[in-house]
């Protein structure tokens, strides 16, 4: 049976960041996921996990200046000093929250600059970073998207992602794997679900086209959550998904899996 947790970012956005972890409880989740955790300071997130009974199962690090159309510093040729600051304000919410995943945004390399410079910057400053928390029990996601949401982002697809993983070589890399993007870039999404079997260490969804509900659209996630199952994965699945008329509303998908919104 899956773990579901709720995307903060997306889900309970009818209020305010610091309510939607007892908002997520009250719902049934016992995991959590956020973004853009950088409006509340760490101790107060680690609060309210503590009050709530959650787990905090991923964050991101920061996407860097939104109005230049930043979507992460990994990638940038010439940043690796933004990045690494970048990487330690992250950390320092992963350590208070005690969250042993982080998603590492790679961002949108200049289009004026060769391609192999964005990878060879991404490798190197994914291998320092993985080697600063190998210790701690940290492992860094990497999370293709599609190229219709996120146009010019350094990486698209799950086979591209590993290609860089295994050029990365560090044991505390691993893939994100969000079937709403895999689904627009590449479908097949049960065959993926068996092939990347032990590649992936979290699990994202939305429906497909539209990125609402799980349960509109073209996707059938009732048989992909239990091929998951199938396939021994234990990990968090994430909802990460913006809702149509309200998340309380929107909820009914989950129920089979223990989400009981009141």
């Amino acid at each position: 049976m899956p773990k579901l947790a709720a995307n903060l970012s997306y889900l309970f956005t009818e209020m305010p960041l610091i309510e939607r972890f007892g908002a997520a409880a009250s719902a049934g989740f016992r995991g959590v996921e956020i973004l853009n955790p950088y409006e509340l300071e760490p101790g107060a997130i680690a609060a309210e996990l503590r009050k709530h009974g959650l787990t905090q199962v991923l964050l991101n690090t920061p996407a860097g200046d939104a109005a230049k159309g930043e979507r992460g510093l990994a990638a940038l040729p010439g940043r690796g000093t933004d990045f690494m600051a970048s990487f330690e304000r992250a950390l320092a919410y992963a350590r208070a929250t005690q969250c042993k995943r982080l998603h590492v945004l790679a961002g949108v390399p200049p289009k004026d600059r060769p391609r192999n410079e964005a990878e060879e910057t991404y490798v190197a400053n994914l291998r320092r970073a993985a080697d600063e928390v190998a210790s701690e029990g940290i492992t860094l996601q990497l999370e293709p998207l599609n190229t219709r949401d996120a146009p010019g982002y350094f990486i698209n697809t799950t086979g591209e992602t590993l290609r860089l993983i295994e050029r990365i070589d560090r044991p505390n890399v691993a893939l994100q794997f969000d079937l709403y993007h895999c689904q627009i870039m590449e479908g097949d999404l049960a065959t993926h679900v068996h092939a990347l079997k032990g590649r992936f260490t979290h699990v994202q969804i939305a429906g497909v086209p539209g990125r609402h509900e799980p349960d509109v659209g073209e996707i059938n996630y009732p048989y992909l959550l239990g091929l998951l199952d199938e396939t021994g994965y234990q990990g968090w699945v994430a909802a990460e998904y913006r809702p149509r008329s309200g998340t309380l509303a929107g909820l009914g998908w989950a129920r089979p899996w223990g989400i009981t919104p009141k």
